[in-house]
Parts: structure tokens; sequence; C-alpha cells
């Protein structure tokens, strides 16, 4: 059973940075794209980003390209989001996640994630 665990979350005012970090138990971590995916209070589950098994591929939503960075370390078995430039409705709780397969074939689809963390808060006061 793959454990997930984040670390990084907190409060941060707009326009500041954080970094999550995301380290899995397995050491089939390394083949499998990571995905990170938030949910604020009343709202679905959403993506925010992606990486493929070898690092080499990055997929992100619309929302936080160009602002947030995806990243991953085999030989530590993480993988981290570096946020930038955070705005208000960045607010809300971010999971890590395992996908099924090595690349994006639906990685934006929450269904397509076998293992998933507890999540971490951030929150991004105006």
């Amino acid at each position: 059973q793959v454990q997930l665990v984040e670390s990084g979350g907190g409060l941060v005012q707009a326009g500041g940075s954080l970094r999550l970090s995301c380290v899995a138990s397995e050491r089939t971590f390394k083949n499998y794209l990571m995905g990170w995916f938030r949910q604020a209070p009343g709202k679905e589950r959403e993506f925010v980003a992606a990486v493929s098994w070898s690092g080499g591929n990055t997929y992100y939503a619309d929302s936080v390209k160009g602002r947030f960075t995806i990243s991953r370390d085999n030989a530590k078995n993480t993988v981290d989001l570096q946020m930038n430039s955070l705005k208000p409705e960045d607010t809300a709780a971010y999971y890590c996640a395992q996908g099924r397969f090595s690349y994006c074939g639906a990685c934006t689809n929450a269904g397509t994630y076998d293992y998933w963390g507890q999540g971490t808060q951030v929150t991004v006061s105006s």
C-alpha cells in the first residue's frame, strides 16, 4: 500500500510563495506519473499539475500556468509544487496523488490516480 505524505502548507499573503512537498513510501514511485490536486470548501477537487515518471513532461491547469512549478526527485521519492504569485483563489487543501500510468493520458481526471495523501492546507490572504 502506497502512502503519500504532504507538507509545506500554511498561511501566506497574496503575491507570496509556498513550496509543497510530497514523499512516497514505495520505491515504485519512480514508475508513475505524480499529480497535485486541490479542493476548496464547497467546491469539487480540481487538477493543479502533474509530472511524468521521469520528470521530463509536466502538465498544468490554466489557472496556475506560469505561477506553479511541479518537479520530482525519484532518488528521494518526492514530488514538489513550487507556488509563486499566490492569489486568494489558490486557497484550498492540496493533495498529492500517484497516477495509474507513467505519462498523462487523462491526468487531469482524479479517477486516474490510485493513491492520495491526506492533504495540506494552503491559505492565501488578500
